[in-house]
């Protein structure tokens, strides 16, 4: 901390918040599980993330990465296609890792929740009825057998740094667990559809587009409710409630 001018608050809600201290990220988690995820997955995955300085209950403290994000929600993205098809090729070697030893997000909770999120968004006029049941009818598509691999869990394009067309780092693994390959596919794309098809290049075979698709009405219905009470717009340009309307 010695001769350090300057903190960013970089994400700060009631959940957790991450602080910039010069060259160090701090995250700060009111559920210190997310963490101890957190560090175990990324000592797992193969794929490059950041480093670790130093971990204790609540605290976790991250060496920044080299390069910058492939984009933000709600705008063009800086990053050359190559680029997104090295984020495929990386998400592809995180799949075929062996899984981590602890369990999943079950199937039909997720979609025990989509349904309570609807009738939420419907029941208070945050987005027209028909605008829900439509994309809860698309969303369907996603809940169906799979083969569990090895997942992010929030593979937000915010998350991935790329240096060039390389891929230097993932962040934020406190969703890592066994899980649907395609939901990651999904979330990384979410807003970015024009990429897709590089996403999908730099991944290979077992992709279904319908079921990609299928998870980013999943997501955008699922989320919204909590981004607005953390302060956040989902109906902010490029974001998720243009994505459902987009569907």
């Amino acid at each position: 901390m010695i001769g350090v001018n300057e903190i960013e608050v970089v994400v700060g809600h009631r959940e957790r918040t991450t602080l910039r201290v010069g060259d160090m990220f701090l995250k700060v988690d009111s559920d210190p599980a997310r963490l101890d995820v957190e560090v175990e997955a990324m000592a797992r995955a193969p794929i490059p993330t950041a480093e670790v300085l130093w971990h204790k209950p609540s605290v976790l403290a991250l060496a920044a990465l080299p390069g910058t994000a492939l984009g933000i929600l709600g705008e063009p993205s800086p990053a050359s296609p190559a680029a997104w098809a090295a984020a495929g090729a990386a998400v592809r070697r995180l799949h075929d890792a062996p899984l981590p030893p602890w369990p999943g997000k079950n199937q039909d909770a997720i979609a025990a929740h989509l349904d309570t999120e609807c009738d939420w968004l419907a029941a208070n006029d945050v987005l027209p009825a028909d605008l829900v049941a439509r994309n809860r009818r698309i969303a369907e598509a996603a809940f169906r057998p799979f083969t569990p691999v090895f997942i992010h869990g929030d593979l937000q394009l915010t998350h991935v740094f790329v240096d060039g067309d390389e891929v230097t780092g993932v962040l934020d693994w406190s969703e890592a667990a066994p899980g649907d390959a395609l939901y990651d596919l999904a979330i990384l794309t979410l807003g970015h559809e024009e990429h897709l098809a590089d996403v999908v290049a730099g991944y290979g075979t077992g992709v279904d587009l319908d079921v990609v698709r299928a998870w980013w009405s999943v997501r955008s219905l699922s989320a919204a409710r909590w981004l607005i009470e953390h302060g956040f717009d989902p109906d902010s340009p490029g974001c998720e409630f243009e994505v459902l309307r987009s569907q």
